[in-house]
């Protein structure tokens, strides 16, 4: 569907004319009545294409199941792949010969083509509609998982990992937009979002898990897991292909519709954007020095400059009455600029603290994988519970309450790494520091969303389920570059000869986990003075 003009926060959706509502009220209540007979779906008795039930009409409880649980094992299994990769990168990295300046790509690639690609995708669906964009996404990444559990090359899995980012970037903002699409505002909508969030942080963590297992058994291996992975995600998407609603009707998409109404230059200049810098990003994870290639100085440059001509143009379109990707009015509302700084700074501190635990506990401890994979049982427990409670009391708690207490207790996690003595008992410090790191994510994802829903008009949610989760992986994106150079650099100026020493790991990680603290209770602060006024989320409206 066509981007819509966006020139304040909360956007109302563009007001029609009579012709236009008196058609649009026959077909809701065309709609109102099929649905009460088939359920989720409704067909038009002129033209036999379905049609999304609309926001005014409550699904069966059996359908708002199978819907949430299909668009939430997408999420999961993309997710476990990552985690699967986590904990297997060095039996990974041996097994394909991936060199070690290569060590962290097929980790990073990921992040940075799901991030270029989030927003094209979203307005896309948007302008063509959720499902197919769903499903093609459902199709790539499955194919992609497949292809990296018979990868013979380190770079084959780095090729591969990259074309499943893409398939991924089309998952996520349709699964937002479909949501919000065909459930009502209110309590079961927001058990949606959290639902989805859920599947992120714990698809990871079982892949921590289920690699660890995998690698301890002696017929199974890393491939196995990936093998899983593939084969529930065709499983999803044959289930998604006879169980995803069908789009509300659009408009006939044409060739001068696709040119005119979505914002091509507002999507090529942001993509390019946070692609150059996440790219940038990415090659000095290895080395902090290659900062100083020609190249990588020349593309900073040139990010740098986008950034105020991507801010010109949304003024620009916006003043024009065109449609415009992120309108600059947006950012004057305090909530939604609050929360995307935090959204941000959870997601950085949030995977570089599980990336440096899980190799705090094999670098430093000189624990296996397994053993690892078993210590991070306790974010599994924390991510189920915390992602339900919050999608079942987000609208009656105050929002700016509930992230404050869940960031500040999450700040807990880096401090209590950056004072702990690696003899300590695992219960000591490492079982807290688990427990507590996925608090703030698990909140704010949900509360993030509703926030960005109400931001956007209904015809661009996908639109806004892309801005959410670019923000996340260039949080992510910047989270792995920072833990890598900080820890890096620290360890290589440390007085230990050797660098590779678990006391020399350890000033590095230390170092981390100061910075992490320090970034958490900025988060806070920011969460404590631009949510003041947020209130209760995710209220049913009358």
């Amino acid at each position: 569907m066509a981007t819509t003009v966006l020139t304040q926060s909360p956007i109302r959706p563009m007001e029609v004319d009579d012709s236009r509502q008196a058609s649009t009220l026959r077909l809701s209540s065309q709609i109102s009545q099929d649905s009460r007979t088939h359920g989720l779906f409704a067909h038009d008795n002129d033209s036999g294409e379905g049609v999304s039930a609309p926001q005014n009409v409550q699904l069966s409880r059996a359908r708002a199941v199978i819907l949430i649980a299909t668009l939430t094992g997408i999420t999961f299994v993309g997710s476990m792949s990552g985690g699967l990769l986590t904990v297997g990168l060095p039996s990974i990295a041996k097994d394909l010969r991936l060199p070690d300046n290569l060590l962290l790509w097929p980790v990073s690639v990921y992040s940075l083509s799901n991030g270029c690609c989030l927003l094209l995708a979203g307005s896309l669906a948007d302008f063509i509609g959720n499902r197919p964009i769903n499903l093609i996404g459902c199709f790539l990444m499955g194919v992609f998982i497949l292809a990296c559990s018979v990868a013979k090359t380190g770079i084959q899995l780095i090729l591969f990992r990259t074309l499943q980012g893409v398939g991924t970037s089309m998952c996520l903002p349709t699964a937002f937009s479909i949501l919000t699409d065909t459930m009502p505002i209110g309590k079961r909508r927001n058990i949606g979002f959290a639902c989805i969030g859920l599947g992120q942080p714990l698809g990871f963590s079982v892949g921590l898990v289920f690699g660890g297992v995998f690698q301890a058994s002696a017929t199974l291996g890393w491939r196995f897991g990936y093998y899983l992975c593939a084969g529930a995600s065709f499983i999803l998407m044959a289930v998604n292909y006879f169980k995803l609603p069908k789009d509300r009707p659009r408009e006939p998409v044409t060739f001068h519709r696709l040119q005119t109404e979505i914002d091509w230059i507002g999507i090529i200049l942001s993509s390019a954007c946070l692609g150059i810098i996440s790219y940038v990003f990415s090659a000095i994870t290895d080395n902090p020095s290659n900062i100083r290639h020609p190249d990588n100085i020349a593309l900073l440059c040139i990010s740098g400059a986008m950034i105020p001509a991507f801010w010109y143009w949304m003024r620009w379109r916006e003043e024009s009455g065109k449609s415009a990707l992120i309108p600059n009015s947006l950012w004057k509302n305090t909530a939604f600029a609050s929360i995307c700084v935090m959204v941000l700074f959870s997601w950085a501190v949030l995977n570089g603290i599980e990336t440096i635990l899980s190799l705090f506990f094999q670098e430093v401890q000189d624990l296996s994988a397994f053993e690892t994979a078993i210590r991070f049982m306790p974010s599994v427990v924390t991510g189920i519970v915390l992602n339900i409670g919050t999608g079942l009391l987000v609208h009656r708690l105050r929002a700016n309450w509930l992230v404050l207490v869940t960031t500040v207790l999450s700040a807990g996690s880096p401090l209590l790494m950056a004072i702990i003595d690696p003899n300590w008992s695992w219960w000591y410090c490492a079982f807290w520091a688990v427990l507590l790191a996925p608090l703030s994510a698990d909140v704010i994802f949900t509360v993030a969303n509703l926030i960005i829903a109400d931001s956007f008009s209904s015809k661009t949610q996908g639109l806004a389920g892309a801005v959410f989760n670019t923000i996340a992986q260039f949080g992510t994106s910047i989270g792995l570059t920072i833990i890598a150079i900080i820890s890096a650099g620290v360890t290589q100026g440390s007085s230990y000869t050797d660098k590779s020493s678990p006391g020399a790991l350890m000033v590095g990680y230390r170092a981390v986990f100061w910075t992490c603290f320090g970034l958490m209770v900025a988060a806070s602060a920011i969460g404590a003075w631009g949510l003041r006024k947020a209130g209760k989320v995710g209220l049913k409206k009358d």
